[in-house]
């Protein structure tokens, strides 16, 4: 029986690393979703703090790439676009906030308020709000996804919620942060110190200019408050994490701690009890969680499947952009 085809219109508010990584998987995919899923994806508007183009009828290639003022010149800002053009996904991909979530929050509350469906890679929001917006989409009767807040392109949300569906989750743990783990890496490879190799990754571009949010554990955290919410209920915030980084580590402890057969690894725990933790922690060298370079990593305890263990790029924006992606054609599915 041949799939009825729909068509999906999505605005991308935010088009830097990751909205440029939707608009490109969009392209590159288009035709194979269409033929698997039936769900024709058409991008109608794409917002920024630099420029806004829209076209109802879906953007070009050509226009995406030039970003130039689009054809609808009366949508003048990206609220205008959220609530004005005719879609029904909000791809909300600008950078995180921790401290007061915006203007991502805005975007999602008036997105939901507007009748789309809600798709981030945005932290803020929902490490901050994230029952006021859960309880909206209910009341809206939308759907808001979110898969690519923590893990990148590596499954934890959806594998929770639907392949583990019945079973009790009893908690996570694991690296969530693929800058910290590089660091970590490679200090122990080459003994160097943490300066020295904060430095590398920066000229790689593996950590940014300002590394704070990595290396101090904020960004774990941040992910830790997402899957307490999520995944436990909880309603926990960023201020209910206990939070320590990595800068305090030395090339000598990370030798003690290989002669002993272990390494040292910065690890978010969350769990069904009171457990909301980030900070290097000892881990034997053939535990699962003894990853490598800027892979992510976790594991998830249940009571009906045992330990289940998933690796992956938990960074990038074609990484990112594969959640955003996956979490569209979720909805529906």
């Amino acid at each position: 029986m041949k799939t009825k085809q729909k068509t999906v219109r999505i605005s991308i508010i935010g088009f830097g690393n990751v909205g440029g990584g939707v608009a490109e998987v969009i392209k590159r995919k288009r035709e194979e979703i269409t033929r698997k899923y039936g769900i024709d994806i058409k991008i109608v508007g794409i917002a920024d703090m630099k420029s806004v183009i829209v076209n109802e009828n879906g953007l070009s290639d050509d226009a995406i790439m030039k970003l130039k003022t689009g054809e609808k010149p009366e949508y003048v800002t990206t609220l205008d676009v959220i609530k004005e053009v005719e879609h029904e996904v909000m791809v909300e991909a600008t950078p995180t906030n921790v401290v007061s979530g915006e203007p991502g929050l805005t975007h999602m509350i008036t997105a939901l308020e507007s009748g789309r469906h809600v798709v981030t890679s945005n932290k803020g929001p929902l490490a901050l709000q994230y029952r006021k917006l859960m309880e909206l989409t209910t009341k809206k009767g939308k759907e808001m996804r979110f898969e690519a807040t923590v893990g990148g392109a590596m499954p934890i949300i959806s594998l929770v919620r639907e392949n583990l569906a019945g079973n009790g989750i009893m908690s996570i743990e694991g690296i969530l942060n693929g800058t910290c783990n590089y660091i970590l890496t490679r200090m122990v490879e080459e003994g160097l110190p943490y300066e020295h190799v904060l430095k590398e990754a920066q000229e790689r571009g593996i950590a940014e200019a300002d590394p704070s949010k990595d290396v101090a554990g904020t960004d774990t955290a941040v992910k830790l408050v997402i899957l307490a919410n999520s995944v436990f209920g909880r309603d926990a915030t960023y201020k209910d994490v206990d939070v320590a980084g990595i800068t305090d580590i030395t090339p000598e402890a990370l030798k003690l701690a290989n002669d002993a057969g272990y390494v040292i690894k910065l690890i978010g725990e969350v769990d069904r009890d009171e457990c909301l933790k980030v900070a290097p922690r000892l881990v034997p060298k053939d535990d699962p969680l003894n990853v490598g370079g800027t892979l992510n990593v976790a594991t998830i305890k249940t009571d009906l499947a045992g330990d289940i263990t998933v690796i992956g790029k938990g960074a990038g924006p074609i990484e990112a952009a594969s959640a955003i992606l996956s979490d569209i054609i979720g909805i529906y599915m």
